[in-house]
């Protein structure tokens, strides 16, 4: 048994009929050079051999009584891997909109609470001897860093034998024992409440010295335009996904000297841009996006979250590409000084001590008034980058050809773009609502227009001509 970190706790908390806090994992993979494909029971098998090595995959939630502490997580006594794996056939041969329309159809439902907070849906009947598939995890377990950790771990091929981590389920605890833990984290937690007070005020302090110091001012939270994305939601989920080659990306990178987060910021920007053009609902202000940020990478993940987050203005008033991106780099920059003045450790220590009962009620209160619809959103978009394998990933003779990620979307903010880059491709995934977003696949083709804007324009500071094959 271990008490629930205040973060992870936080996006159990978070969650509401309208906004699920769960992340989607979507696998391709070739089964063509497979005798007869990969049967699901294979697959099945496959996952139960394997997932000694994945422990937060095994864990539950048991709340304590009347929310008067963060939950705790056990090892589920009544853990069968075969209650999280379902299965789906699209008709054949099913296409990639075919395949996100059932994507969308799994990430409207929230997981339930009675077992570990994962599943995976097994979809046939794609074309070209594919299947994928349909990873639903909710955010409590793990972020993209550690995701990618635990894939990695899950794939990686051990010695013949070898078991990881063996199951050993769990009571669940009495009502008494779970009060006691919790009084026992208040009282820790209390006695760190001076401390954490202390070094939250001297991080503000520097923050906005730096802040006013800047060439580039951040925006702040609410300094936000209104626009279509940015409304109430409801349950359902509009998704959409492409692909893109990373070598495009480098190129933009090094020949106007930024980051590739910051190319893919830039990318993601023009895209915005182009799609609220066609709507004809622009804003003059810049949108501002919520841009993860791991604050522990270099740690080994099993599971949980490290996470954090910059809001950097993505300057969408600006029409031209490369102007844009220039704006986006320095903002990123400002927002990463900021942040790091902030301490990036400080939202998890904040989180440790958030009261469950006000933190749920204040949650449940915003989405029941649907104010969404009428006051600024605190970011408009969240935009994240995820760096994923380089090399391909094979099992057995089946290839991972994609994989596609995307976090949740929350009340007032109904778009969320993720990106994982993988053996030199970069998979963009498209998130939102039927209110927010109704058609994905419009903002996913302007991700193209403005990704070929940008190439085009470095093509030309180099000298290259404008068809001109990237090196």
């Amino acid at each position: 048994m271990e008490p629930m970190r205040g973060l992870d706790a936080k996006f159990l908390y978070s969650e509401t009929p309208t906004a699920h806090m769960h992340t989607l994992k979507v696998a391709v993979i070739d089964v063509g050079g497979v005798p007869g494909g990969i049967p699901v029971e294979d697959m099945v098998a496959l996952l139960e051999r394997r997932i000694s090595r994945l422990p937060a995959f095994r864990r539950r939630i048991v709340a304590v009584p009347l929310s008067l502490g963060h939950p705790v997580w056990i090892e589920d006594p009544d853990f069968d891997v075969r209650r999280h794996i379902h299965r789906r056939r699209l008709a054949p041969p099913g296409d990639d909109r075919e395949l996100a329309a059932l994507v969308a159809e799994v990430a409207g439902h929230p997981l339930p609470r009675d077992r570990p907070l994962w599943e995976i849906v097994m979809v046939e009947g794609l074309a070209g001897d594919r299947v994928a598939v349909v990873a639903k995890i909710h955010h409590a377990v793990a972020d993209g860093a550690t995701t990618v950790a635990l894939l990695l771990q899950a794939l990686a091929q051990g010695p013949p034998g070898a078991v990881s981590s063996p199951s050993r389920p769990e009571p669940v605890p009495s009502r008494w024992r779970l009060l006691g833990m919790a009084l026992a984290a208040h009282r820790a937690r209390l006695r760190r409440l001076p401390q954490l007070v202390a070094r939250s005020l001297h991080g503000l302090r520097e923050a906005e010295a730096r802040r006013q110091a800047a060439r580039v001012r951040p925006p702040l939270p609410l300094a936000t335009p209104r626009t279509p994305l940015n409304v109430s939601l409801t349950a359902e989920r509009t998704f959409a996904m492409t692909t893109v080659p990373l070598d495009d990306l480098k190129l933009v990178r090094r020949t106007f000297d930024t980051t590739l987060n910051d190319v893919f910021l830039a990318v993601c920007a023009g895209a915005l841009r182009h799609y609220l053009e066609r709507a004809g609902a622009l804003p003059s202000r810049p949108l501002v996006a919520s841009v993860p940020l791991a604050t522990s990478p270099s740690e080994p993940r099993r599971g949980g979250n490290h996470v954090d987050n910059l809001y950097v203005s993505i300057a969408t008033d600006v029409a031209d590409p490369v102007a844009r991106l220039v704006a986006i780099s320095a903002s990123a920059n400002s927002a990463k000084d900021m942040r790091a003045a902030l301490g990036n450790d400080l939202m998890e220590e904040r989180a440790e001590v958030l009261p469950p009962q006000l933190y749920s009620l204040a949650i449940r209160t915003w989405t029941r008034s649907r104010l969404a619809d009428h006051v600024r959103p605190p970011v408009n978009v969240v935009l994240s980058n995820v760096h994923g394998p380089s090399e391909t990933i094979e099992v057995g003779s089946a290839v991972l050809e994609a994989i596609y990620s995307v976090g949740p979307i929350l009340e007032g903010i109904g778009c969320n773009i993720t990106a994982w880059s993988y053996a030199g491709r970069l998979h963009v995934s498209v998130l939102g609502s039927p209110r927010s977003l109704p058609d994905p696949w419009s903002l996913v083709e302007a991700l193209h227009t403005s990704l070929a804007e940008l190439t085009e324009a470095a093509r030309a500071a180099a000298g290259a001509p404008a068809s001109a094959p990237v090196a």
